[in-house]
């Protein structure tokens, strides 16, 4: 036998929408906390990852580039029979004041 109890029926109508009221203020919340993420994190001086990549692969070509040019110098200077010798300055003759 069902009884018409509408005590109860305004209470489950009223547990239901706040029900409805919390799950909209979490995502209202949740919205307001990555908006805020974003802001601070924006503010920061991040790059992104296409950004470090292309560093990255810039580091790599140079570094590449002067392992090539250390073998050229080691080669010239294995060809010519060492290092070149520094450059001296010319002397001055000391004047007899």
């Amino acid at each position: 036998m069902q009884t018409d109890n509408r005590l109860f029926d305004d209470f489950v109508k009223f547990v239901n929408g706040a029900a409805g009221t919390v799950a909209g203020m979490a995502r209202e919340a949740e919205g307001a906390t990555r908006e805020r993420a974003r802001e601070w994190l924006g503010g920061l001086d991040f790059v992104s990852r296409e950004e470090f990549d292309a560093v990255k692969a810039m580091a790599v070509a140079a570094r590449d580039e002067n392992d090539a040019l250390k073998a050229r110098i080691e080669a010239l200077e294995a060809q010519f029979g060492g290092a070149a010798k520094p450059a001296r300055a010319p002397k001055t003759p000391k004047s007899d004041a």
